[in-house]
């Protein structure tokens, strides 16, 4: 086997991934593209990951590829993570994980309208929640956008209350709205439109899939041809990866992973002991980047987009992790991270360096906290997903 060390594989992270001086995208589809999909779970997160690979870009560029051009589409996606995806990649996505996704939420959304007495059988809630779900769409496509409140008011059963954990002190009786929206888009049915509000919020108007996509997302696909096309995609971004790395991202089963992988004819290359993958023809070494500084967000797709972080993540994972896996905001160099970022209340960009990176990178360092702060204008983004890091820098 062929081996790639770390540091090729962090020369092709700074060029695949638009990070490196010279390597950067022309706007955010071309962005989101390099990447595969961009996280979209905390709404920040996209304008920020585009900011870091688009020079000049801001955030009305993003927004007017999500909301006017519609080159960018927001969905669920990997992982039962939100996404967004070249508009054209998203059949992919819906096909190769989504509609799996969508049957088990299905069947856990039945089992808890059971629970609450809504019907009294499930084959009774299953046939309420899919008259709810046509009256919803229904209004939905009348109104051509709507936010769940309006959509509440059109189709009264939206209203109906869960029973969630009851006799504990964390139950709770919610509306079905949100569970009965999220299964209309794990259907590929709606998508999550204009946010209500800044760019920071994280609730937003829904609107007919078929305004994206006018054939809608739909199940055309057959799921194994979509789970080659989008493993030939992650390879592209992020070969070389081992099987884990495939299958934890992709949210597949062991076997999907491994038939996935055959059926692109992924080579076999050793990872300093390890057996990982890269796409036929891509072997030979990547074109070098010249050095470079990345500040990145939380939930940023470049350090999501491995199980195996240890060859650019180091020591660091106790002060950049949350306790359920999610990442905050981090600080590259040349592949690798280096430091975190934050910002306390009045807004200018704090860093935190772990590691003694030598004058010229700290002055680059200096240069891109600097340029985000004029970036981000006094707009104070707390990540929905706090490191310990960033938590400390945001203090005072």
């Amino acid at each position: 086997m062929e081996r790639i060390g770390v540091e090729e594989r962090r020369t092709r992270l700074g060029r695949r991934h638009r990070l490196g001086a010279g390597c950067q995208a022309a706007d955010p589809v071309e962005a989101a593209a390099s990447m595969v999909a961009l996280h979209a779970s905390d709404p920040a997160t996209v304008h920020l990951s585009v900011a870091a690979r688009v020079p000049g870009s801001d955030v009305a560029d993003t927004e007017r590829a999500l909301y006017d051009d519609r080159s960018l589409i927001r969905m669920l996606g990997m992982r039962r993570t939100v996404f967004v995806v070249p508009t054209p990649f998203a059949p992919i996505v819906q096909a190769a994980c989504t509609n799996d996704i969508a049957v088990k939420q299905r069947k856990l959304l039945v089992k808890h309208l059971l629970e609450a007495e809504v019907a009294e059988d499930a084959d009774a809630c299953g046939q309420w929640l899919a008259a709810v779900e046509e009256a919803t769409a229904t209004a939905l496509a009348l109104r051509g956008s709507a936010t769940a409140q309006e959509l509440s008011a059109d189709e009264p059963r939206l209203r109906t209350r869960l029973s969630m954990a009851p006799g504990k002190s964390y139950g709770a009786q919610p509306y079905v709205t949100s569970r009965v929206l999220f299964q209309l888009a794990a259907d590929g049915r709606i998508v999550r439109g204009r946010p209500l509000g800044t760019w920071l919020s994280g609730q937003h108007q829904w609107s007919p899939a078929a305004d994206w996509l006018p054939a809608g997302l739909g199940d055309k696909l057959a799921a194994e041809e979509a789970r080659v096309t989008l493993a030939r995609a992650w390879l592209a971004s992020f070969g070389p990866g081992t099987t884990a790395d495939l299958q934890w991202w992709a949210g597949w089963t062991l076997g999907q992973t491994r038939k996935a992988l055959a059926a692109v004819e992924a080579v076999k290359v050793d990872l300093d002991g390890q057996v990982g993958f890269v796409l036929p023809g891509d072997e030979a070494p990547e074109v070098p980047v010249e050095p470079w500084v990345a500040f990145l967000p939380g939930l940023d797709p470049t350090p999501m987009g491995w199980k195996e972080r240890d060859w650019f993540l180091g020591p660091h994972k106790a002060k950049l992790f949350d306790t359920t896996g999610n990442i905050g905001p981090s600080i590259w160099s040349d592949g690798r991270i280096i430091g975190a970022w934050g910002q306390p209340e009045s807004g200018e960009v704090r860093y935190q360096l772990l590691e003694d990176v030598g004058a010229d990178t700290t002055a680059m360092v200096e240069a891109e906290a600097a340029r985000w702060t004029k970036w981000l204008a006094g707009v104070r983004v707390t990540p929905r997903f706090r490191s310990p890091l960033e938590k400390q820098l945001s203090q005072g």
